[in-house]
This record gives C-alpha cells, structure tokens and sequence, in this order.
C-alpha cells in the first residue's frame, strides 16, 4: 500500500505529470491491487467529493472577479487608494498594496490580482522611480495577501476538508490580512524614504471625493459580501451569487465598459478555470478518503502522542514542512492532500482548527511567491513581461516580511480568534 500511496506519486509529480493525474493513478493501483475494490468505488468517491453546497462558492467568487478585472475597476481601486494615502513618501507602493487587498477582497484569487493591479501599477511605479528589483518584488508578493482575506477560494476548500465554518474562517482571515497588508506598507514607506523615491502629492480631499465617487461601485462589492455574510443576510455561497449579480450589474449597466459578449466569455473562463480546480478537488478527496480508510491519520496521532510533542513544537514543525510543500504545489492542491493528515494531529495537541487554517493560508500564500515555482512569479513574468532574475532577488525582503507575520500568527492565535469573536460572537 505505500508503494501505491507514497511512491507512485512522488515518481510522477518529480516527473511533471499532473496533480490530479499523480493522486488518481495512486488511487487507482491502491484499488485495484492492494484493497481489491470494484472502480465504482472511485467514481462513488469522485463525484462525491465535489457533491458539496460549499464548493458552488468556487465560481462564483471567480466569475466575480472576471467581471471585475476586465473593465475599470483595478484602475478606479487605485485611484482611490492613492488618493487617500496622499502626499505619505512611498504613496505608489502603499497604493498597489491597498488596492491588491481590497481587490483581493472581490475576487479571493491571488493571481488575477498580479495581473490585474500590475498591470495599472508596474507604469507609474516604474515612472517614480522606484527600482525595478524593488517593483518586481512587490507586485509579485503583495497578491498572496488576496488568499488571507476573504472572500478566500482556499480557505472554502480548507472549510470543506476540516469540516469547519466558512464564516468563522473568513472572520479569522481578516485581521492577520490586514496584519501582513501594514506590514508590507510599513516597509514601502521606510524604503522609500530611505532610498529617496516615490514623493508622494499633496492630499485634497477634493481629489478623494471625486475618486471616492468613480470607485463606489468597484468598494461596495466587498461590503455586500461581507456585510451579507456577517449580518446574516445570506451565506457565504449565496454571497458569492449575489456577487456575481452585483458584478455583471456594474460592469454592463453602471460602467457601461462590458458587453454580453465579454460577460460570456468572462462565464467561459470561469467554467474552465472551475474545472481545472474541482478536478484536483475531486481526486484530493478520494485521496485523503484511501488515506482514512487504511488509518494514516490515526496512526499519526498515535505516533505523535508517543512522542510527547508540544503544540508550538508541531506548529513549528507544520510550518516548516507546509513551506516546502508550498514551493511546489498549488495552495487547493496542498489543502486538500495534507488537511486530513494533520488536523487530527493539531486536535490532538489542542490547537483550534479555525486558527489553524490561517496558519496553513499563510504558508501557502507565501509559496505563491516562492522561489523557484510560485505561481505568481510566473503570472509576473509572463503578463507583466519582468525577468525572473529581477523578481527572484526583489522578493527576498518581502517574502522576510511574510515570515514574520507567519511566526506571530501561528503562536498568538487571539490574531485570528479575536476576529471570530468580534464578528460571530464565538470563541
């Protein structure tokens, strides 16, 4: 059984095949040779595991943001941030990290938000004179914040493998979000000021007004989502629908920058996209279904109570092994495949699962922009055009400034907790 489960897909993923085709074909010569099931077995499983009302969430957040990148709203976003930051040294770079966020907050994908906020930022940043490693590094890291702040694509598929809340995981998103957004602007403004660049102009609230006015549509898409979800108007999946309305609404008859023909071919997309997604979804599960049914995660347990381990000592040990994973494996991919195996292990030693969630979104946001497979180094070398030597060498401070966050959320939980508190009335 290990060779199914162990060495068959390691053999492929070192060979490049697929995701989903190194889980299935595991899955399929443990069936077939050791546990002597019918394949109707898989299938049973398969469909199963994307027959979830959580999982509808899925496109709609990204047909969502579809609709929102393909016009004006990146561009309106950043106006309005960089009028309200005003005449701060380092406004620009404070900028692209405030409009990433708040994009973030509509779409939950952290690579459109690389694509979409770099596209409008790369040329003025350039233009002030920031230094290309500098922009480069920035641009690059600063779209991992989208997978912390809700509404977060991965942390639905977390809810759905933990068997937790997607409300209490939002809640638990949003502070160490916002936590890792000033950090990341703390560090522009003192680079700034250091190196001389990026003066920022005057502030008039005249200026901010007017942004303010064009960019009221593209900010009232994060408060319908949230607002909706926490004032219990609706949950997160009819959230995400009344997203979707809300976005097309805008963009077709208040904007007036889409056509049918663009909103349908934004739909295309977000059908493609999705089915890339719910097919590692699906052959994850069944996956992580093999693993508990021959009792890994239980032997795990057992193994670790042997062993006496502290709670900030497995922590420790978590992080450093979901950092490594997250340099090679996309972040649904990570979920999905090491959620079963290691939530019983922090249940054992009584850590909460909701704050553990956030500890693995972190870890997987910073493999995002890891060297040498983050995702979003090649979204930025490709749709950007930047080299990936100068991307490689900008991401050191910023990636340093993710680290940190990562250390002071995965060991003073009230971060994430005291969201959850503040907006659900639960510990």
């Amino acid at each position: 059984m290990s060779f199914a489960l162990g060495v068959i897909p390691v053999a492929l993923l070192l060979l490049g095949f697929p995701i989903f085709l190194v889980l299935l074909s595991g899955v399929t010569v443990a069936l077939v040779f050791y546990m002597k099931l019918p394949l109707a077995a898989l299938h049973q499983n398969l469909f199963g595991a994307i027959d979830a009302y959580a999982l509808l969430a899925i496109p709609f957040f990204i047909y969502a943001g579809e609709l929102m990148g393909r016009g004006s709203v990146a561009k309106r976003l950043v106006d309005f941030v960089q009028a309200g930051v005003g005449s701060v040294r380092g406004s620009l770079g404070v900028t692209t990290v405030g409009a990433s966020a708040i994009f973030g907050a509509i779409s939950g994908a952290s690579a459109a938000t690389v694509a979409t906020i770099g596209k409008v930022m790369l040329p003025a940043l350039r233009g002030a004179g920031y230094p290309e490693k500098f922009t480069a590094g920035l641009i690059t890291a600063v779209g991992a914040i989208d997978i912390i702040i809700p509404p977060s694509i991965p942390m639905i598929v977390y809810a759905m493998a933990a068997e937790e809340s997607v409300p209490r995981l939002y809640a638990a998103g949003i502070l160490p979000g916002l936590l890792i957004s000033a950090m990341l602007a703390a560090y522009v403004i003192w680079f700034a000021r250091r190196n001389g660049v990026g003066a920022g102009e005057r502030f008039q609230p005249r200026v901010l007004l007017r942004a303010t006015g064009r960019g009221v549509w593209a900010l009232g898409a994060p408060f319908i989502i949230l607002g909706g979800i926490y004032g219990g108007v609706f949950s997160p999946t009819e959230a995400a629908a009344v997203a979707c309305v809300y976005s097309a609404f805008v963009t077709r008859f208040v904007y007036r920058e889409l056509g049918w023909r663009e909103i349908l071919e934004a739909a295309a997309a977000t059908t493609i996209f999705t089915g890339q997604v719910l097919l590692i979804v699906a052959c994850a599960n069944v996956f992580a279904w093999l693993l508990t049914v021959n009792q890994v995660p239980a032997a795990m347990v057992a193994w670790l109570d042997s062993l006496h381990v502290s709670a900030w000592m497995l922590l420790a040990a978590i992080n450093v092994g979901l950092l490594v994973v997250g340099c090679f494996l996309d972040p649904l991919s990570a979920i999905l495949l090491l959620t079963p195996l290691l939530v019983p292990l922090v249940k054992a030693v009584g850590i909460d699962t909701v704050h553990f969630g956030v500890v693995v979104t972190v870890n997987l946001a910073i493999g995002l922009f890891h060297p040498p497979f983050g995702m979003n180094i090649f979204v930025a070398q490709s749709v950007l055009g930047l080299q990936p030597g100068v991307i490689y060498r900008g991401i050191v401070p910023f990636l340093l400034i993710y680290l940190v966050a990562l250390i002071l959320i995965t060991y003073i939980p009230e971060i994430s907790l005291l969201g959850v508190r503040l907006l659900l009335g639960q510990a």
